[in-house]
């Protein structure tokens, strides 16, 4: 049994400590919070299972990581606090773990990374002898080896095209939806997300990494995008009312131009309410959120992942896709050389020893 260490307990976490619980390699050894609130409660409750896992939750960051676990899923935001998320996460690679996290978008495809992202992990580890492997949804498997194994079954290819479709209203982190994307804003507003050169920030490593195992060279990575107003107010049992006249809808692109045409999309569109931009793409059941990838060419292929967890939640559902892909990959980080890896690099393989196997 491979130990493995758990750090934060929000959305992530939560589904991070499940898988880990249900995957018959590994073995939950620690869990880490940042709430005081949180310190001293028992893993399982702390998951939504009905059982404790007899872990108690501890904000000791430093006698976790002295007691050298061999993996840590780092599961910690990383959007609005990137320089203490790297800061945790080297200091674990430091102390010799094979560390998964979604945290770090620019480290999704470390070869085109900054130097102030790559440059501590690959320290780190040299230091310690760990291993990173950073990957999400999308960004993650919607953009890299779904569309890449989905390619794989066409003649020919004229687009690859991912799509995330969701109504953020289901998405439990209020100070991200209404300040980062920019939803319930002023028209005049600008969110971070749209901020040029954002977009190609948080997704152009995606475009890169289906540009190199697809074996072309990119022109250039481009950006579009788009806005809708609310024509009504509307109310969400969330995050409460989000007023006309105000955002409710926005969509980009991360376009791969290779030999002058865009053949490479990342498409968002994202809504706070289905009522605001219909014309623009819903998910096939109408449902609240969706990965879909589309490949134009002969013959055209297209397929949608709708996932959901916790109590029928899309956004979980998703996060949980994240976890799986994430937890999945620790034991084969555990075996291969110590190194800073990407979604090209670490397999996604089937499930074995769970089928059958449900959590109480």
């Amino acid at each position: 049994m491979i130990p493995t260490v758990v750090w934060g307990t929000g959305n992530v976490g939560r589904a991070a400590i499940r898988a880990v619980e249900a995957h018959p390699a590994l073995e939950l050894t620690a869990v880490i919070v940042h709430n005081p609130a949180k310190v001293g409660r028992d893993a399982g409750e702390l998951a939504g299972l009905d059982r404790r896992l007899g872990v108690a939750a501890t904000d000791d960051i430093g006698a976790v990581l002295a007691a050298r676990p061999a993996a840590v899923v780092y599961a910690a935001s990383g959007d609005v606090r990137p320089d203490d998320a790297l800061a945790d996460i080297t200091r674990a690679v430091a102390a010799g773990a094979a560390v998964v996290s979604p945290a770090l978008y620019p480290l999704y495809d470390h070869r085109s990374a900054p130097p102030e992202f790559r440059d501590p992990v690959l320290a780190a580890i040299a230091q310690g002898g760990g291993s990173l492997f950073a990957s999400g949804v999308d960004p993650g498997w919607g953009n890299d080896v779904l569309p890449l194994l989905l390619s794989g079954l066409g003649t020919e290819v004229d687009v690859i095209r991912c799509q995330e479709i969701f109504d953020y209203s289901t998405y439990d982190q209020p100070d991200s939806v209404r300040y980062l994307v920019g939803m319930g804003q002023p028209m005049d507003y600008e969110p971070m997300m749209l901020m040029p050169s954002v977009p190609t920030m948080v997704w152009g490593g995606q475009i890169r990494m289906m540009a190199r195992a697809l074996g072309v060279e990119l022109d250039d990575i481009r950006e579009t995008s788009d806005r809708r107003a609310l024509d009504t107010t509307v109310t969400t049992p969330a995050m409460g009312a989000f007023e006309a006249g105000t955002q409710g809808a926005i969509r980009f692109e991360v376009q791969g131009i290779v030999a002058g045409e865009p053949r490479i999309v990342i498409e968002h569109v994202t809504r706070i309410h289905a009522s605001c931009a219909p014309d623009w793409p819903s998910p096939p059941d109408g449902g609240a959120g969706a990965h879909r990838v589309v490949i134009e060419g002969r013959p055209r292929i297209e397929v949608t992942v709708e996932a959901t967890d916790e109590g029928e939640n899309r956004s979980a559902g998703g996060n949980a896709t994240a976890v799986g892909r994430l937890v999945g990959a620790i034991d084969w980080l555990v075996e291969a050389e110590p190194g800073l890896y990407d979604a090209l690099d670490v397999p996604l393989r089937p499930a074995v020893g769970k089928l059958g196997r449900k959590q109480p």
